[in-house]
């Protein structure tokens, strides 16, 4: 029976994921820039709160498999994404900016989350991970490290989700208000290095000139390549935070190291580049597969608990990735000019 309830767990949960991948291809969701992860947790959503419970005992074993290690193996085929190279692309100005809004990012998040709004502290360290690095990917790979439950991580997501949709529009808009303060470069660092998902960052420069775009996505992959050791210092900052008398040992998350290993391998092109859109294919489907399983735990009743808090956070953090983005970048491009 439990091998039963793994299988048909695991079947479930990448027919999600293939029935997102079909959605995400229509023309309805390009140009909504409806992304197949956000669509399988949409989907994942949907039947998790009307028939799941009903075949939970038949599935669970390979849903919770899905939320697991085929999250952990999708984090680390994404460095199949990425190369070294692509950092010499756009030079010193996108990493110190890249490494100043992240750390910023996410302690301005906390400070302002945890002292002022009270929230969960697990909730408040997803939402700051998502906004510092790359959005809901990140909320995802930092789930493991917070132990958060899935309605947290949805709750991070969603406010991920909606602010970073909220930059393809707004952000082509007053390009032209600071067209004489940055060059194309320089705004391409700064949606790079302030945008959330990489599909969004890609959209906001594909409406604006192909220098743009390029630095942007180039600048938000760096701002990725991040993502392993942000991970290693938020299991250190739990540990520290844990109560006094509390037992608790640092968890290494071995599955970003090996992501930053995957990436400097691919660095060197040792593999064919068949073989790599192969590896980058089954990555986005364990990415998939794994969102549509969160969906499916993640019940209703456990985000209206969360109230308008993680709103009013994201609110506040957006307008500093929008503004305090745009002081960082202009002082970076002044003292490296």
């Amino acid at each position: 029976m439990k091998n039963r309830s793994f299988y048909f767990g695991l079947i479930c949960v990448a027919f999600l994921a293939f029935i997102a991948q079909q959605i995400s291809q229509t023309p309805f969701a390009q140009q909504a820039h409806l992304s197949a992860l956000i669509i399988a947790i949409l989907l994942g959503m949907l039947f998790g709160n009307s028939v799941y419970k009903r075949y939970e005992s038949h599935i669970e074993k390979g849903v919770l498999f899905a939320k697991g290690p085929v999250l952990r193996a999708g984090i680390v085929l994404y460095g199949f994404r990425l190369t070294l190279q692509d950092i010499t692309d756009v030079g010193v100005n996108a990493i110190l900016t890249d490494g100043l809004m992240l750390l910023s990012t996410f302690l301005l998040t906390c400070f302002v989350g945890i002292r002022y709004l009270k929230m969960d502290k697990q909730l408040v360290y997803l939402t700051a991970s998502g906004c510092s690095i790359c959005g809901a990917a990140a909320v995802m790979a930092a789930a493991p490290v917070t132990k958060a439950e899935s309605h947290k991580v949805s709750v991070a997501i969603a406010v991920v989700v909606i602010f970073g949709t909220l930059s393809i529009f707004l952000y082509p808009l007053f390009y032209p208000w600071v067209s004489t303060l940055m060059t194309p470069h320089q705004f391409g660092i700064y949606v790079g290095s302030s945008v959330h998902e990489v599909a969004q960052v890609y959209a906001i420069g594909g409406n604006i000139s192909p220098v743009v775009a390029d630095t942007a996505v180039i600048t938000k992959m760096i701002r990725v390549m991040m993502l392993a050791p942000f991970l290693l210092g938020l299991s250190w900052l739990l540990t520290k935070d844990a109560q006094a008398g509390e037992s608790r040992k640092i968890t290494i998350p071995w599955f970003a190291l090996w992501f930053i290993a995957v990436a400097v391998f691919n660095s060197f092109n040792l593999l064919p580049q068949a073989l790599v859109k192969c590896l980058v294919g089954l990555d986005t489907f364990l990415l998939v597969s794994a969102m549509a399983a969160l969906g499916l735990t993640t019940h209703i009743g456990a985000i209206k608990q969360a109230g308008f808090k993680p709103l009013i956070l994201g609110t506040l953090v957006y307008f500093w990735l929008i503004v305090g983005g745009l002081l960082v970048n202009y002082e970076a491009g002044l003292f490296l000019s």
